[in-house]
Formats: structure tokens, sequence, C-alpha cells
């Protein structure tokens, strides 16, 4: 395994194959990103325990819908088990990636821990309890201020656990080792990652035009409820399939992509 360099133009082309495989099996993939969603809902129903479960389990989840793009993009058509690709793959994969999902969780909670500071713990405890959110607290300063931390500090958490999972289920790198091997791949392949998501953000927020510009057209905000959200998971779906080409371009083996 060796990690390639690839140039700022090949974030677009990641966005773009992430879209063109997303309509090769529309159906399976909604199905898939829908199944994935059901369960990480489901355990958040639970106060704290389900959230941190839930938080353990998303790297192995994450590495099913790689999968499922990876057997898309060979013109198969991606079943419902390959979901839990990450934990059939032997017992000491499985404890790998629970590893690394234990990792994650423990990461997620320290930033979480880290925006208690801030306001108190108030952003903590709407994600990790829930309940209502009035608007008074989400319009207050100190609120806001644990937003914005909370979401500087996940960044770097993000980019360590963007490629771990896959580099633990398909190159057998130990978890802690592929962390480390992530964040370099990100960091050396900065800028077509930061193409990435700015075209994605473009992606999603011309989308989200056109809606209310229909919307209005046709019947107002009751419209605009009834269309964003299930579009919203497909376009999370798409998202999500594009990852995949974002990991197979950045490593390689001596004699082919995974």
């Amino acid at each position: 395994m060796k990690l390639q360099l690839v140039p700022a133009s090949t974030g677009p082309l990641w966005v773009k194959l992430g879209i063109q495989t997303f309509f090769r099996q529309p159906l399976a993939f909604s199905g898939l990103f829908f199944m994935f969603m059901a369960v990480m809902s489901v355990l958040s129903m639970v106060p704290v325990l389900g959230n941190v479960l839930a938080l353990t389990l998303l790297p192995g989840a994450t590495l099913g819908l790689m999968a499922a793009t990876q057997e898309a993009a060979k013109g198969k058509f991606p079943m419902p088990t390959v979901l839990i690709s990450a934990f059939r793959a032997g017992r000491s994969q499985a404890r790998a990636m629970l590893m690394l999902g234990g990792l994650y969780a423990a990461g997620f909670l320290l930033v979480l821990g880290v925006s208690v500071l801030v306001d108190g713990g108030k952003f903590a405890s709407m994600y990790l309890v829930g309940g209502a959110i009035t608007a008074e607290v989400l319009q207050a300063d100190d609120f806001q201020m644990a937003t914005l931390v909370a979401m500087v500090l996940y960044m770097p958490l993000s980019l360590m656990f963007w490629h771990a999972p896959a580099l633990v289920h398909w190159y057998g790198v130990s978890p802690v080792k592929s962390l480390f091997f992530s964040l370099v791949a990100c960091l050396r392949n900065f800028w077509a990652f930061t193409l990435f998501g700015v075209v994605w953000m473009a992606v999603f927020m011309g989308v989200g035009v056109v809606v209310a510009t229909l919307a209005a057209l046709l019947g107002g905000a009751g419209v605009v409820g009834s269309i964003m959200f299930p579009l919203a998971m497909l376009m999370a779906a798409m998202f999500f399939t594009s990852i995949y080409f974002s990991f197979r371009d950045s490593f390689q083996t001596e004699g082919d992509t995974p």
C-alpha cells in the first residue's frame, strides 16, 4: 500500500463519480442509506448510551456504504448484507473495526466535552439527550460559540477517520495506524479534498435553491418540507457514495486499487 498524490481537479471528479455511481443503482443505494439512517436513528432514541453505540458503529456502517459503492462500480447489485461487510470479514477484522469505532466515539465525546466548557453543556446535551431546543437557546452567544468550537475540533477528527475504516478493512491496517495514514492522505491531497468539499456544498446549495424556487411557485413552505427531507437524504447517499472514490484514488497497492 502506498499513498497517491492527486491533482486538485480530482476532487470534483470524486463528486461526479459518486453521483454517477448512485444513479447506476438508485434504488439499492437509497434503500441501503435509509437502512443505515434507520439503525442510527433507533439507537439514538436511547439517551446517551444509544448515541455512544451509534457512534461506535458509524465507521463500520460507513465502510458498508463504501463496499456497496465498490460493488456498483464493478457493475454488481449491492445486496443489503453489504452494510455489515466490516463485521463479516472475520473475527479479527470485526474486532479491529469495533476498536476503531470506540476510538471515534471517544474522540467525538471529547469534542462534546470541550464544548461543555464553553456553554455549560447545552450543545452536548442536545446531541446526547435530545429534547426540544428553544429559539432562545439557539440564539444564545455561548451556544453558538460552543457549536463553532465543536465544528472546528471535529474537522481533524473527521480527517483521521475519513479513510480509516477502508484501511482497516481492505488493507488490514491497525486502527491506530489507520488514523495516522488517513490524516496524512487528506493533508497531502489537501486541494483535492478542499475542492471536493466546495463542490458538494455548491451542489447541496444549488439543489436547495431549485427546490425553494419550485415550492414558491407551487404552494409554499409545506411543499418545501415535503420535498426537501427525502431529497436531502438522497443527496447524503450520493455524498457517501463519493467517499469510496476519494479512498480509491488516495491509496494504491503495488498491482491495483482494492
